[in-house]
């Protein structure tokens, strides 16, 4: 890319898979995968178009983590520990440019809820007007505008916002109550994923 295209100004990094399988259930093999595409793949954009960014303090660097970046989900731990890692990673990459006074570098942190993709095919909310699946044009229409005003994380839907104070506010079993109404201790109980390509 930097042999054609020169250097980018806006790195998005949105690859992302997921196993849907719990913790015991998973092969080492996809939880490799998983942390490879999920976050590593953070660490090498960042890698190979950061420094022109510096260079010229500009630039905008774009995660799409995940609503599982900010709370564990049962049957989701090598997503959610690859999710985590992709908000802690850009978060930190974020204040060594504000201690470098590179100001003009921006970074803004994407945790959606499930997208209609295919991707989490099966998985519902017990609460959908609260919690609903999110159309791929919307959330992308929220990424831009979050881009233009340079905000630093965006949660989708805005109820996560409530939801995370919560998390850090609450006693761990008034949270696990908490989670099991809506539903999101089972969620991934109906997870089918996306069909298989022949």
């Amino acid at each position: 890319v930097k042999k054609e295209v020169g250097d980018v100004t806006i790195l998005v990094n949105n690859a992302g898979i997921v196993t849907g399988k719990t913790f015991i259930d998973s092969p080492e093999s996809l939880v490799e995968k998983s942390m490879e595409v999920n976050i590593m793949a953070h660490f090498w954009t960042y890698k190979a178009f950061l420094p022109a960014m510096v260079a010229a303090n500009h630039g905008h660097l774009v995660s799409i983590a995940s609503a599982a970046g900010i709370i564990g989900v049962n049957g989701l731990s090598d997503y959610c520990a690859s999710k985590f890692a992709a908000v802690g990673f850009a978060e930190s990459v974020d204040f060594e440019m504000r201690v470098l006074e590179k100001s003009g570098i921006k970074t803004t942190i994407v945790c959606p809820y499930f997208i209609n993709t295919g991707m989490f095919d099966g998985c519902r909310s017990k609460w959908p007007r609260l919690l609903p699946g999110l159309e791929p044009e919307f959330v992308a229409e929220k990424i831009m505008t979050a881009i233009r005003r340079d905000q630093e994380i965006l949660l989708l839907p805005r109820i996560l916002y409530f939801l995370l104070v919560l998390k850090h506010v609450l006693p761990v079993k008034l949270t696990v109550l908490f989670l099991d109404y809506f539903g999101n201790l089972r969620i991934m109980d109906t997870f089918k994923g996306r069909a298989k390509k022949d």
